[in-house]
């Protein structure tokens, strides 16, 4: 019995849909539910799983909030709804909690809270830029985790706060750690002398939580959004806080990460960089590191060794390569319990998008040909993200897995099916996968890659599941207990990304590819 609840023009974010998803599929007795925003994708998906009758659809926008139920009897889907609803009226519950005042709006925030500086605003698009103009104009600084803003609307954002001397992180910035506090998406890291600014929010993660690995701390954390070093924004948050970062007592040293940046965005970061006295370390992923000759910025190629030389320096010491990183782990027992059966591919499924990014220039460099849904070169964009093509990379964080739907770091099911569904591929060698833990994230994200991993492997034994975790002991899953999980369901786990993926290049070769 399938029941549907519709409810019309009632938006929710990714983290209240999962939150509800996850109540109803707790109910005894339910066999499968799902609640999504009802875009077409979103419809599509729900009716292929049978959670959706197609009678709806004609009902159905994308601004309504669709809940599918199926189980046996009227009374289970009764009981599945009645905890649905007690979980509608706790979201409207305007009571305080956890010593939190709930205002309805900024001038009710502003009047509870008279030095209120920062705000986190994490709305549909249409409404996001409007409130982070009255933020800016109240001169509160703006992380702005909304997406589906326009690249003019973010220019007019950050010239705004650009000329109040104010952070406007984002649009789409998803990690931030400020004075000691870790907002959106991030980790538990010690503090530090090392002040980073970053237009990737897995990327930012990765470099801060292997500095907290090397025995650094982190003094501040800025995102700026991914589009901030396009030309068309000009760096203009970058270089603000790049700014900020020199004249910040408790930052010592600074680090820059993000893909490249557009020539002009590049000239005005190097000729910022010339003004300021703390050593900067750059990682452009798949940049030209040419660039830096002459200047005084240190420009590394992985984020790995972005963290390790941000380490190295802030301790007075030369950056001398990876060769003496405590993290360098010998491999060669792992590639040789690896079978030596003929292989043939290799299937990446990130939920970060800059370790997907991050994987796929790796896996290039030796492969050639590898496609992705974020490839920066047509020739190998794949053409449907549902079907992987040879050598394939997927960021499954990017709008047409995310849209509508709660992102895979803060619900890792539909990664968990992709997981299964590519080890089953007779071609397919090696399923090379990411683990982020942190604020944010999923209670418990290695859970569904270890059932997904036993699953396949009880079909095929000769597939190598290969992973890295971003995380540290601090955070609220524990990297031990994730890596010894992940582990003990027979995942090869590699203390970074760019490790992980060149194990799995390692296994190929081994493989004969």
């Amino acid at each position: 019995m399938v029941h549907n609840v519709i409810k019309k023009n009632s938006y929710f974010d990714s983290v209240t849909l999962m939150l509800f998803s996850s109540k109803l599929n707790d109910v005894e007795g339910v066999k499968q539910a799902a609640v999504m925003m009802g875009t077409d994708h979103n419809k599509s998906l729900m009716v292929s799983s049978g959670v959706l009758a197609e009678s709806q659809l004609k009902d159905i926008s994308a601004n309504d909030l669709v809940i599918g139920v199926v189980a046996d009897d009227r009374t289970i889907i009764d009981q599945a709804i009645a905890v649905l609803e007690a979980q509608f009226d706790q979201k409207k519950d305007p009571s305080s909690k956890g010593g939190n005042k709930r205002v309805k709006h900024l001038d009710a925030a502003v009047k509870e809270i008279p030095d209120l500086n920062l705000s986190v605003i994490s709305l549909p698009g249409r409404y996001a830029k409007n409130e982070a103009l009255r933020c800016l104009n109240k001169d509160i600084h703006v992380m702005l985790f909304s997406d589906n803003i326009s690249v003019e609307e973010e220019v007019e954002l950050k010239t705004l706060a650009v000329e109040k001397g104010l952070l406007m992180m984002g649009p789409d910035c998803g990690t931030a750690i400020i004075n000691g506090v870790a907002l959106g998406f991030a980790n538990v890291v010690r503090r530090g002398n090392i002040g980073l600014s970053a237009a990737s929010g897995t990327g930012l993660q990765e470099v801060t939580v292997i500095i907290d690995k090397l025995g650094g701390g982190i003094s501040q954390a800025l995102g700026t959004g991914g589009r901030d070093l396009k030309a068309a924004v000009g760096g203009k948050m970058m270089l603000l806080t790049l700014d900020a970062l020199a004249h910040d007592d408790q930052t010592e040293v600074i680090g820059l990460v993000s893909k490249p940046p557009s020539p002009s965005v590049m000239n005005a970061i190097v000729e910022k960089a010339s003004t300021i006295q703390k050593p900067i370390v750059a990682c452009f992923l798949g940049g030209d590191l040419s660039v830096f000759e002459g200047t005084n910025i240190l420009g590394v190629a992985t984020l790995e060794e972005a963290a390790h030389a941000l380490v190295k320096v802030s301790q007075k010491q030369a950056y001398e390569g990876l060769s003496d990183s405590p993290l360098a782990q010998n491999t060669q027992r792992l590639l040789e319990a690896v079978p030596a059966t003929q292989g043939q591919y290799i299937r990446a499924l990130y939920t970060g998008g800059t370790l997907a990014y991050e994987s796929l220039l790796i896996l290039k460099d030796s492969l050639g040909s590898v496609y992705s849904n974020i490839s920066l070169d047509p020739t190998y964009a794949i053409e449907d993200p549902e079907t992987s093509k040879e050598h394939t990379v997927l960021d499954m964080g990017e709008d047409y897995f995310t849209n509508g739907k709660p992102h895979p770091m803060i619900d890792p099911e539909g990664r968990a099916k992709r997981i299964i569904k590519e080890a089953l591929d007779p071609q397919t060698s090696v399923v090379l996968l990411d683990c982020v833990l942190g604020y944010g994230s999923h209670e418990n994200p290695a859970a569904s890659i270890v059932k997904a991993v036993k699953e396949a492997s009880s079909v095929r034994q000769d597939i190598v599941f290969v992973a890295s975790v971003t995380g540290t002991q601090g955070d609220p899953q524990g990297l031990q207990k994730t890596e010894t999980d992940l582990t003990n369901a027979g995942v090869i786990v590699l203390p970074t990304n760019a490790q992980a993926a060149t194990f799995a290049l390692n296994v190929l070769k081994k493989r004969g590819v």
